[in-house]
């Protein structure tokens, strides 16, 4: 029997794979696989290859809102069209399949590189059969986001935000001083909701600056759309644990088929070293062999960095130790 993935996928195509602008976001939830061994994840509501048409009064940066994703997600999805005049009518390539991480599939995991948090609800939750899946901004190359296991150890509504020292001697060399505290309102840069995490200093917060999401602009704390943590903010509790991890190359699998997904990395790698992590992470998913490729598809796929799974593998009786072509 065909994995529910599939059946929604065959359903979807035959509908549309064009879903038409509205001002209302679309859905962020993803079905989770049956199989736990598969990374694949598609969206509740779209098909494959999702895509929306662009409206003569928005540019991609609102599209991006509208469809939960950050700006350098869509600019990324879409590199041949302008991101402050798309033009009406314009085709905008959207996402509805992700590769989920490598990290435990429980509380919320945030990939760097993707600029993008997964919360999976607790397993006896209503929803513990998908992912909630929102774009974030991280900490730009002076303030980094740090890596590693930790969990939420506090909430706050309205909050208050107390500068460090070090943020208030940057604004002070601008220009721009800071008060000692920030009073709580829709003025404050941590919005209205904040989420402290175990690692002293660091949170997960609302904005009032919601263009930068999906970009390296804070000073390492998590942002997000006003509208998606205030959406989270009730289903995430204290405890909570939290996992934030750096993976610029992701590969899983769905059913038969390996699939790789790669984002433009942090670090400054190049094109080799990417080649060398994708292969390393193929061999781990296949049993520490190497199969035989699509050289074609893994070569774009490590070439144009959209973020898109990409299948470079399908199982099949041809014997798994031969050599892979790039050419």
């Amino acid at each position: 029997m065909k994995h529910p993935i599939y059946q929604r996928k065959i359903v979807s195509a035959l509908a549309s794979i064009f879903m038409l602008a509205s001002p209302v976001t679309h859905a962020i939830a993803f079905l989770l696989p049956d199989n736990p061994e598969d990374s694949l994840v598609m969206e509740f509501s779209a098909g494959v290859n999702k895509k929306t048409i662009a409206t003569i009064d928005e540019d991609l940066l609102d599209i991006a809102r509208r469809f939960d994703l950050g700006q350098n997600e869509i600019i990324r999805l879409n590199p041949r069209v302008d991101r402050w005049l798309p033009g009406a009518g314009a085709q905008i390539q959207l996402q509805s399949e992700r590769l989920l991480p490598d990290a435990p599939r429980r509380g919320l995991v945030l990939n760097l590189p993707e600029f993008r948090l997964y919360y999976f609800p607790d397993a006896r939750d209503s929803l513990s059969t998908s992912v909630i899946t929102h774009p974030i901004s991280i900490g730009r190359q002076d303030w980094d986001t740090p890596l590693g296991q930790t969990k939420i150890i506090a909430k706050k509504e309205n909050p208050t935000w107390t500068p460090p020292e070090s943020i208030k001697k940057e604004h002070a060399a601008k220009g721009d001083p800071l008060p000692d505290v920030v009073a709580a309102g829709p003025d404050n840069p941590l919005g209205l909701f904040a989420m402290r995490l175990g690692i002293p200093g660091y949170l997960i917060h609302s904005t009032n600056k919601p263009y930068g999401v999906g970009m390296r602009v804070s000073h390492g704390c998590i942002r997000m759309y006003p509208e998606d943590i205030g959406t989270l903010f009730p289903q995430v509790k204290v405890g909570t644990p939290v996992t934030i991890v750096n993976q610029a190359v992701k590969v899983g699998w769905s059913e038969d088929s390996l699939y790789i997904e790669v984002h433009p990395p942090l670090e400054n790698h190049q094109a080799d070293d990417l080649l060398d992590i994708a292969l390393d992470l193929i061999e781990q998913a296949n049993d520490e062999v190497l199969p035989v490729l699509d050289g074609a598809a893994l070569r774009n796929a490590l070439t144009e960095r959209q973020g898109l799974p990409i299948k470079i593998y399908e199982k099949t009786s041809q014997p798994a130790t031969e050599m892979m072509n790039l050419d």
